[in-house]
């Protein structure tokens, strides 16, 4: 069977062939996502412009009418309608009579006025006016008419979606409200490690103490060209001791979080989990990935892609618990959580489904608390309701999901991979189910923030349940 695909031509029309008065226009609608791109490929960041907030109140985009719209729009009527494909664009004057707002809907339109013969030069008068037909540019464009005929296929152009890291955003933002905590950078001896707690430091999210190797901190301090003479660095002889010593800090109260710097998580690990001087809880310990990806409306969050690499039902339990927690303190007040599986039904022959059910009706014996839980689901489905609904299902998870639990570790990390690398996602990593949050940055400028910013949620999160508590029993 052969499908047949209807192609789009742009066809010009020919110096010969336009006549004196003949015209064409284009139509368009001002979008905050066409101001945007614009400010992209200009390097234009001027908050009239690109500050969604700022437009509305100054509804005043003066760059983009003169930028996009007055000769971005003109040069497109002129190059695929009149005289189109084949022209070659010499000269425009605008002038602009009116500002160009966010929803506005402007009609672009040119119209021959003048033919010079042997030069084959066409002068157009250009008009646009708004949805209200009032004039905001005129002007006049000069350009060389094609003399040959030409037809060609109309380009597919890509769709474009702009990473803007919106929910990422919002986790830095919240933590600027809030005091800043305390956090023991451990072992922070390289340009990265160190980068990150001062770049903290400075957004006012944490007040680092660097515990380490001082001569190495200092080191990497001055490769840096800063200065942290402000802040308290704590002398240790290597990364091993610089783990211990952290955790010593945070048991005695010393500190309010746990950043990782130049070591491997192993080795923070073993001090975290040490049978005595560690920082172990009755919960289980679990990793969660807080990710921004650019097609989905929501922040998602992954678990657990760093700790339990096989966990049992009981760990699994504890991990959702524990991801609920985090979405609590971020301000998510009844998260949906997705236990994802490879199909939708209850089998034997697939264990984490069996484990999905048996998670939900945790959730009806009040074991979990706090979030709606819905699985098995498969990724398509927990992401996506038109997926949900083409499988059958009836679901308030579906299509909505805030938390997705993987079967496993290696499940868990491979998603976050996916996202990270093919559709464009950031995640921000820390660790749950000590008597402290432990931050885990990552290479990326921005997540590696994020991830000190969702430890000082969590402090402050954990504050307001104790302060809460202890009004509880006063009363």
């Amino acid at each position: 069977m052969h499908w047949a695909v209807a192609v789009e031509y742009i066809e010009n029309r020919t110096f010969d062939e336009i006549q004196i008065g003949e015209s064409a226009s284009l139509q368009r609608r001002l979008t905050m996502q066409d101001i945007k791109l614009f400010a992209i490929m200009s390097g234009d960041v001027n908050p009239a412009h690109v500050d969604e907030d700022y437009a509305k109140s100054s509804s005043f985009h003066e760059i983009i009418a003169h930028g996009l719209w007055g000769g971005a729009l003109i040069s497109t009527v002129l190059g695929t309608q009149l005289p189109g494909p084949g022209t070659i664009y010499l000269s425009q004057s605008l002038r602009f009579k009116r500002p160009v707002g966010l929803g506005d809907a402007l009609q672009v339109t040119v119209t021959a006025r003048e033919k010079i013969a042997g030069k084959n030069k066409i002068i157009f008068d250009c008009q646009c006016i708004n949805q209200d037909t009032q004039v905001v540019i005129t002007g006049e464009a000069e350009v060389i008419a094609p003399t040959e005929k030409i037809s060609r296929p109309r380009a597919l152009l890509p769709d474009i979606w702009l990473a803007e890291r919106t929910h990422l955003h919002q986790l830095l933002h919240a933590a600027r409200q809030l005091p800043p905590v305390r956090a023991a950078i451990v072992h922070p001896i390289d340009d990265f490690a160190l980068s990150t707690a001062v770049e903290a430091a400075e957004a006012k999210i944490i007040i680092p103490v660097f515990v380490g190797p001082r001569r190495k901190i200092r080191d990497a301090a001055e490769r840096k060209g800063v200065d942290i003479s402000e802040y308290d660095l704590i002398d240790t002889e290597h990364s091993n001791a610089a783990a211990a010593e952290a955790v010593a800090m945070a048991r005695r109260g010393e500190v309010d979080a746990l950043v990782k710097g130049s070591l491997n998580l192993d080795e923070l690990l073993e001090a975290v989990t040490a049978p005595e001087a560690g920082l172990r809880t009755e919960r289980v310990l679990s990793h969660v990935y807080v990710f921004d990806v650019p097609t989905y409306p929501r922040a998602v969050f992954i678990t657990d892609a760093g700790i339990n690499a096989y966990p049992s039902l009981t760990e699994k339990r504890a991990i959702v618990q524990n991801a609920i927690e985090l979405a609590h303190a971020l301000g998510i007040a009844e998260p949906k959580i997705a236990i994802l599986s490879a199909v939708e039904t209850v089998t034997s022959k697939i264990p984490s489904t069996l484990d999905a059910a048996a998670l939900c009706k945790m959730v009806e014996r009040k074991q979990i608390t706090g979030g709606i839980v819905d699985g098995p689901l498969p990724f398509d489905a927990a992401m996506s309701e038109i997926a949900a609904r083409a499988k059958g299902l009836t679901s308030t998870v579906a299509g909505q999901a805030n938390i997705l639990v993987a079967p496993d570790l290696e499940a868990a990390s491979l998603l976050a991979q996916q996202l990270d690398f093919l559709a464009d996602g950031e995640g921000a990593g820390v660790l749950l189910g000590a008597r402290v949050p432990i931050a885990l940055p990552t290479q990326d400028n921005l997540s590696r923030l994020v991830s000190c910013a969702v430890a000082c949620l969590m402090v402050h999160h954990r504050r307001g349940i104790l302060s809460r508590t202890e009004e509880a029993r006063r009363l």
